[in-house]
């Protein structure tokens, strides 16, 4: 068994410093090991430590002590503090101040394995992240990630973890919402970054013409096709190739694709010849797949070979908290690429934009700012600058003359949810999602209402 982590272990007592080290190294770890904190300090500047496990009490400078100056200075270093004075109060005190876990003596030795376990898994999630982000700041391919959200930081760690394997991945998410740019950060995330990322919208092709954009054709394969011609595949070889829209594909052309997936061969129109390629396929979709299976509008056997790694974005209306960040990352670009003197918004745009729903998501935002950078005419972003679909406010009164309380608020109540239904292709659980409620609680409205009409 082999460990590639390397522990540092430092106690005054050295009966303890053995069997701990001992302990340790017959797990596999790379073991240092030192009698005092102040012994220790060298060791930092010439050794990469991952992991500390210190004594909290020695004379001099305490594991503590040794932790808060040692943490500021390397911040992915995991601390595991001991001591045979174990309260409460030390033990709040010390994973307060940063420690990933605090032991008591005697040394549990299986609790100790375990937590080492822990702090290194944790450790690893948070170089990931970092390394993502890294990435995602130096490669001008993948610009545009730009969040504050807690959904997106989730999506950005699995993004980290599935690009450097070989996974098909399909990415969900509403129109606009940055599909192509995840798809983006996890290709040049990927050891194939040097190789091509090709692109085809299925949307945006002719269902006639698809085939022979995918898979290429021979001289004569159709009417009009005078000459040979690769296809998107072949020209993504040794790269990723990005779907997009995959809901919009045709189904007489999906157990062509579902064979590629299989066996890792193509065809071209018109050929028998068997053309073998390494490909990564990431797809996309703003469409419900589970659902178009059900309506048999959409292959299940290649659903789940496209649904390896799914990942969902959420909408920019359930991440409000990106919205701004997101515009002052655009007033920037767009002032700079058209010689503009703008520098952000005035606080009435800015409530107009929190209160705004967009149907269309970061792609509107991004629109929607590139031309009030256009029009405006002084330092910031006013109202009148903005489209004026984001100006229109509901100004229809929520009770009138008639009708009681309870009748209007089953109203808006009603209204509410068949609007989410339909943002989210009428899938319930994702609809609940948006509204913060159960998918329970809409199943019991829709059979409510629908016994109501009957």
């Amino acid at each position: 068994m082999s460990n590639e982590a390397t522990l540092l272990v430092i106690d005054d007592e050295e009966s303890q410093l053995v069997a701990i080290s001992g302990f340790l190294k017959k797990l596999g770890y790379n073991v240092i090991s030192c009698n005092s904190a102040e012994s220790a300090l060298p060791i930092f500047e010439r050794e990469p430590i991952d992991l500390v496990i210190s004594d909290m009490r020695m004379p001099g400078m305490s594991g503590l002590d040794l932790m808060l100056k040692i943490k500021p200075a390397i911040p992915d270093i995991m601390f595991i503090l001991m001591t045979a004075y174990g309260t409460v109060d030390n033990a709040v005190e010390s994973i307060k101040q940063g420690a990933f876990n605090y032991l008591t003596k005697p040394i549990d030795l299986d609790q100790l394995e375990i937590s080492i376990a822990k702090a290194l898994e944790s450790r690893r999630l948070i170089v990931e992240n970092r390394q993502l982000k890294d990435i995602l700041k130096s490669r001008g391919e993948a610009k545009g990630i730009i969040t504050a959200s807690k959904q997106m930081e989730q999506i950005l760690n699995v993004v980290a973890r599935v690009s450097p394997t070989t996974a098909t991945v399909l990415i969900q998410g509403e129109s606009g919402t940055g599909k192509e740019r995840i798809a983006q950060a996890i290709h040049y995330g990927s050891p194939r970054s040097d190789k091509p990322m090709v692109t085809i919208n299925c949307a945006a092709v002719p269902e006639t013409l698809l085939e022979a954009e995918l898979f290429g054709h021979e001289r004569g394969a159709f009417t009009g096709a005078h000459i040979a011609r690769k296809g998107k595949l072949e020209y993504a070889d040794g790269g990723t190739l990005f779907i997009d829209e995959i809901g919009d594909m045709p189904l007489s052309l999906q157990p062509k694709l579902l064979r590629f997936l299989q066996e890792g061969t193509i065809e071209r129109l018109g050929s028998t010849k068997t053309i073998k390629l390494d490909i990564r396929i990431i797809a996309a979709t703003h469409r419900d797949l589970r659902q178009m299976v059900k309506e048999e509008r959409f292959r299940e056997d290649l659903f789940y070979r496209l649904n390896v790694v799914n990942i969902v974005i959420p909408p920019l209306r359930e991440r409000k908290e990106d919205i701004i960040l997101l515009t002052e990352y655009f007033i920037k670009m767009y002032s700079q690429k058209n010689s503009k003197m703008v520098f952000g918004l005035t606080r009435e745009a800015k409530d107009i934009l929190l209160k705004y729903n967009f149907p269309g998501n970061v792609r509107e935002l991004e629109n929607a700012i590139e031309a009030a950078v256009v029009l405006c005419r002084h330092e910031a972003i006013d109202v009148e600058d903005l489209p004026a679909s984001f100006k229109e406010v509901n100004t229809e009164p929520i009770l009138d003359e008639s009708g009681s309380l309870l009748t209007k608020l089953e109203a808006i109540e009603k209204k509410l949810i068949f609007e989410a239904l339909e943002r989210h292709a009428g899938n319930k659980s994702r609809a609940a999602r948006a509204l913060g409620i159960s998918e329970k609680n809409i199943r019991d409205r829709l059979k409510k209402w629908d016994q109501a009409n009957s």
